[in-house]
């Protein structure tokens, strides 16, 4: 089989659904990945364009009347239409996965025409189509010309390899290699070979006839795939032959591993291994979802540099080439696909699809270890259908693969006694307490109840988080100030709750990376959700970073935090390095200042200068790092975080009328939380009104409402203000209908 990559060379035509559409239409050259959301997907407002855009290219083939040939696209978001010579060969549906066009009966020999039109457009088939991300359109992976052989390796399965290949742990410590070989068009005559090698020496061989394509080959004392530390990788060369001629031929990675999880955690070949993780999201600032190999492994350097041993791939299919990095790096991998946030009676078949793709294209990874049905889907109530339809999933999946275990994502309000939490292998739970909802040592208390109720269940935390804007600081970080003092805190106090709790079969951070979200206005960045450990841009690392490096890896390091709130108005201010050495030694204007011996999280009370800049050093050994401050004489309104920057404003003109928002002492405004207003009677009956008013507009519109209402959604947005929740649906609550709302709040009287 060769391959070649026809990335460059294309003509890009915006807005173009048909062929007609493009005739003397305004076109622009373009090299993929290519995406047309880069900058309009991340600018806020929820108004980036989801339409229909055609790509077309030609190319040159010296057609061979022996030979099959294919298109093979990595991914094309979310529904591609492919023609070549005008002729249609594929229809996809599904923004994450691979798939191909045999297009041997339409080629010709000399010059074709490839043309795919992408569409990102709304509809309600397709997932996702409600998820706090931006859904980027384009042909943003790689695409490849194939030519093969007419008896091959199969191509048309799904986009898999043709070649699956299953190792199995024994109780002997050997491990039994099950290569399954899937041959188009085989004879008789033909034979599958295997040949298994690791770091450079033959492990096995074996063969089998083309037309059954199974071979069994014995390893008595493998290297296990073992995480982080050996994360040990065989190759099986398979190859397709006749009267000794190659045919086709696929070197498959793999590795021997064995894994289980039950009520005490995760265990990796035989020992107690417990996952600590980050999420991640694809998308890098400018780039979209178009980003290449280098952007690839620069996530996967920091998610290494951070510490982890794990990664939530959300919330769909990754690009291959990340996989293959998380098999070289060792981390364990949990993979999903895009069943999220809402239940779309019309698109439980593409979630099927979707799901078939991603276990059949990613078999033969061993950093996944776990295939995800679906994530938060309950946030809205249990509709009827989706207890039903996950169980169909569930048992998809273990049709599929028998080796690895099913998992959800689910949210904070379900009851963990649902028939839904019992239908996956093992769970988690997103909970946001200490952000959106609570105290952050709720998060304790949720789970020392989860124990106590159901002592035999695995329990893990598959998202928390809270947000943080480099230019906020503060001397006393507090819920919702989008400070990164906050959110350094907030981590701290989360890797306590953790260590005390090691049961936790795995956590994974939202997010390592802050990421797109068209639809956010939060914290005066718009288009952005900014839960990372770094910055969208991956040029900064924030504080809550070096929480992690701190617990998490061996690498040495000190690293004062809050280098970047440098004018202080105390005259006494609080120093704190982050470790994982046992002591630092803390030196202020090049005198020796204090050592202090611990784990992770150093305090100093250090007094500032009252004229000038105070230098201070941390140090150990050679490991050293150093920041300076300020004292200024009033906290400095820079550093501060004001609502006004939400999008919330306190006065508004429209049509030459100025609108004043009033906020009149013992009486209900927007800067009250909702769950104070629904406490009152007047004030849960005016929301409640408000609730049935937008539904009734948007059934009129034709609309439905992605989500219902229930107590559940309400206890959990309690501690927001309705000025924040106005503010976290960017452009969609106007300041009009929040006027409205703040004037018939004005005149409840708070009991």
């Amino acid at each position: 089989m060769k391959t070649q990559l026809i990335n460059d060379n294309w003509k890009f035509y915006k807005d173009a659904s048909t062929f007609d559409a493009a005739n003397g239409a305004a076109c622009k050259s373009v090299t993929l990945p290519h995406t047309w959301n880069n900058l309009d997907g991340q600018d806020g407002g929820s108004d980036y364009f989801r339409g229909t855009c055609l790509y077309i290219r030609k190319l040159n083939v010296s057609k061979k009347a022996d030979k099959v040939y294919y298109l093979e696209f990595r991914a094309v978001n979310s529904i591609a239409d492919v023609y070549v010579n005008r002729k249609a060969v594929a229809h996809h549906e599904g923004g994450f996965s691979i798939f191909r066009a045999n297009v041997t009966d339409v080629l010709e020999d000399g010059e074709n025409e490839i043309a795919v039109f992408a569409d990102n457009s709304p509809n309600d088939t397709v997932y996702p189509q409600m998820a706090d991300f931006t859904f980027f359109g384009g042909i943003y992976r790689n695409v490849y010309f194939i030519e093969a052989n007419k008896s091959r390796f199969d191509l048309d399965y799904y986009g898999g390899p043709g070649v699956t290949v299953t190792p199995v742990v024994n109780k002997d410590g050997s491990a039994t290699v099950t290569v399954q070989a899937y041959v188009t068009e085989a004879e008789r005559s033909q034979q599958v070979a295997a040949k298994i090698t690791f770091d450079g020496k033959v492990a096995g061989i074996g063969a089998a006839r083309a037309t059954d394509g199974k071979i069994v080959i014995d390893i008595a004392r493998p290297e296990l795939w073992d995480g982080v530390k050996k994360p040990a990788l065989y190759t099986a060369d398979v190859i397709l032959t006749q009267d000794g001629q190659l045919l086709d031929e696929r070197k498959i990675r793999f590795g021997i591993r064995s894994f289980a999880v039950d009520k005490d955690g995760f265990v990796l070949n035989g020992r107690r291994y417990p996952l600590r993780g980050v999420a991640r999201h694809q998308d890098r600032l400018n780039m979209g979802w178009a980003i290449t190999e280098k952007e690839h492994k620069e996530d996967m350097q920091l998610i290494s540099e951070v510490g982890a041993n794990s990664i939530r791939l959300a919330h769909y299919e990754h690009d291959q080439y990340f996989y293959d990095l998380a098999d070289e790096y060792g981390m364990v991998v949990w993979a999903e696909i895009p069943y999220i946030s809402v239940h779309m009676e019309n698109g439980c078949d593409n979630a099927i699809s979707q799901m078939k793709e991603l276990i059949i294209q990613n078999y033969n990874h061993p950093s996944i270890m776990f295939w995800g049905l679906s994530n938060e889907i309950t946030i809205g109530g249990e509709k009827e259908g989706v207890l039903e339809f996950h169980r169909k999933l569930n048992d998809l999946c273990h049709s599929l693969d028998k080796t690895r275990l099913t998992t959800m994502a689910h949210v904070t309000m379900l009851d963990p006694s649902s028939p839904l939490s019992f239908v996956s292998d093992i769970m988690s739970y997103n909970h946001y307490f200490g952000w959106y909802v609570g105290d952050v040592a709720d998060n304790a208390t949720w789970l020392d109840d989860f124990r106590k109720n159901y002592p035999d269940r695995p329990i893990g935390l598959s998202e928390y988080g809270c947000e943080a804007i480099l230019t906020w600081h503060t001397s006393d970080p507090k819920q919702g100030d989008y400070s990164e003092e906050y959110q350094a805190y907030y981590h701290e106090k989360m890797l306590e709750i953790f260590e005390e709790r090691p049961y936790l079969w795995a956590t994974h951070v939202w997010n390592m990376f802050d990421f797109g979200v068209d639809g956010r206005d939060e914290g005066g960045v718009k288009g952005r959700n900014n839960k990372g450990l770094v910055t969208y841009d991956r040029k900064t690392k924030k504080d809550s970073f070096y929480v992690y490096k701190a617990h998490w890896s061996d690498e040495p390091f000190v690293h004062i935090a809050s280098k970047r709130y440098e004018k202080r108005p105390e005259k006494i201010t609080k120093i704190k390095v982050y470790t994982n050495q046992p002591e630092v030694t803390l030196y202020v204007g090049g005198k020796k200042f204090a050592t202090k011996q611990g784990k992770y999280v150093f305090e100093f009370e250090v007094p500032l200068k009252l004229l000038g800049k105070t230098a201070v050093k941390a140090v150990n050994g050679n490991l050293t790092d150093e920041a300076e401050f300020r004292r200024v004489s009033k906290p400095c309104k820079e550093y501060a975080f004001k609502k006004e920057e939400t999008g919330v404003v306190n006065w508004f003109e429209k049509d030459g009328v100025k609108y004043e928002f009033k906020y009149p002492e013992g009486m209900f405004s927007i800067r009250d939380k909702l769950g104070v207003i629904m406490a009152n009677p007047e004030g849960e009956a005016l929301i409640m009104r408000l609730i049935d008013r937008a539904v009734a507009e948007m059934k009129a519109r034709g609309e439905e409402l992605p989500f219902q209402p229930s107590k559940s959604l309400f206890r959990l947005a309690g501690s927001m203000t309705i000025e924040r929740i106005a503010g976290m649906a960017g452009g969609k609550i106007t300041p009009e209908i929040l006027y409205h709302v703040n004037e018939e709040l004005n005149k409840i009287p708070k009991k």
